[in-house]
Order: C-alpha cells, then sequence, then structure tokens
C-alpha cells in the first residue's frame, strides 16, 4: 500500500451534493420567479436549463468562455427558448442562484464520518473548478472548512482542472510531492484524467457506475470505501 500523506478532494459532486443542493435552490428560484408562467412545471424548465448549463461548463474549462457568459447565458438560454427573452432578469436570477445554492447543506452519505476519520492520519485539501465567491460560501455553510489545510480554486490559480499546472501548483504550495499525494473526484476529465496526467495517483469516485476504457489507480462508488483503500 502506497504511503500517502496528502489528499487533494473535489469539492462539486464529491463532498458536496451539488446535483441535490442545486435543485432546491432552482425549485425555489422557479416558485418565487413564478417561472410557471413560462414552463409547463419545473421539470420542464430544468431539461432545457440543463444541457445549455453542461454545454457552456464545457466551454468554461477549455477557457473559451468567461464566468460572467456561463452564469447568465445558462438561464437566458432556456428562459428565451419559451419566450421569456429578458436578460436583465436573466442576470438577476443567475446573481440569485449562485447566492441561493451556496446556502444548501447536502453533502454525500458519510462525508462528514470520513473526513473526521482521515484528518487524523493525512493533511487534507480542496481543489475545484467553481466560482471562488460560491465555493468558500458552501466550505463554510456546510461545516467542511474545518477538515481542509487548503482550498485551491481554478480562478485564482489562473487555469482549471485538468490543467497539469493546476496539480502541480496544489502540490507546491502544500511542500509535498506527487508520490504523496492523492486526488479524490468525480469528474473523470477534470480530476481523473488530469491527475493522471501530472503524475499523481487518483480515486474516481463513480457514484453512477460509469465505464470507460481506461482505468483509475483506485475506484470507490461511496465515500466510506476510502477508508479500505488508506
Amino acid at each position: 500500500m502506497k504511503q500517502y500523506k496528502h489528499l487533494f478532494f473535489d469539492l462539486d459532486h464529491t463532498l458536496w451534493d451539488f446535483e441535490a443542493n442545486s435543485e432546491a435552490a432552482l425549485r425555489e428560484m422557479f416558485d418565487s420567479y413564478r417561472l410557471s408562467r413560462f414552463f409547463e412545471d419545473y421539470d420542464d424548465f430544468h431539461a432545457k436549463y440543463e444541457p445549455h448549463n453542461l454545454y457552456l461548463w464545457s466551454l468554461y474549462r477549455k477557457n473559451r468562455i468567461g464566468k460572467k457568459v456561463l452564469n447568465v447565458q445558462r438561464f437566458y438560454l432556456p428562459f428565451a427558448e419559451v419566450g421569456f427573452d429578458d436578460m436583465t432578469v436573466a442576470q438577476q436570477f443567475a446573481q440569485d442562484y449562485l447566492d441561493i445554492s451556496a446556502t444548501k447543506t447536502l453533502l454525500f452519505p458519510n462525508t462528514l464520518e470520513v473526513l473526521k476519520t482521515l484528518k487524523d492520519r493525512y493533511q487534507l485539501h480542496i481543489i475545484t473548478n467553481g466560482f471562488k465567491e460560491v465555493q468558500n460560501k458552501k466550505l463554510d455553510n456546510s461545516g467542511l472548512r474545518p477538515f481542509f489545510t487548503n482550498v485551491f480554486i481554478s480562478e485564482l490559480i489562473g487555469v482549471q482542472k485538468p490543467d497539469p499546472y493546476f496539480f502541480d501548483y496544489s502540490i507546491k504550495s502544500c511542500h509535498t510531492n506527487k508520490k504523496e499525494s492523492l486526488v479524490i473526484g468525480d469528474s473523470w476529465e477534470a480530476d481523473i484524467k488530469g491527475a493522471k496526467k501530472a503524475g499523481i495517483d487518483q480515486v474516481f469516485f463513480n457514484t453512477k457506475g460509469v465505464k470507460f476504457d481506461d482505468e483509475a489507480t483506485y475506484m470507490i462508488n461511496e465515500l466510506k470505501e476510502l477508508l479500505c483503500i488508506l
């Protein structure tokens, strides 16, 4: 068994339950903005929103669009699809979404228990592509902050995962090396391929049973399985 000393955790979809928290925020906003005037129901809205959101995030990770364009257009575009062509409302909706979603605190099962166990034996760090103002609020509101020595946010580093520089920068900042480091994340592209390209071992948090041609160093379906690896 390799002797790791530093564990680098992705935040969204790995510790903080992004899908559940995002849905809670969007449902709340669907009602407060009275979007039933334009969409059949919440599910209709979400079905139109999600493809735009995923596509725009893919462009953002490739540095083809900026944060503001991503955040506003992912709402403006589904609104426009149903004839609600109001950029001002889309901009306010986008800001409210960031504010409200950051207050949601649902974590994946056993997150706190696993982190409490690991913190006694390792230095824990966050590595995330999320927006700096939102990610910090998530960490504070959900009670995750005390577990982590460092929080590395792509927006502050200047490059995003899977760029190897992101991982190199994070490891150098922790005064460690790649052999003593382990990356844990849910994104095959950003976390696993990125860490592998940087020469770092990885744990693929595969909650949906996705299969790839390549392999990660380790794969888990639940966070508590980490304790069997480490």
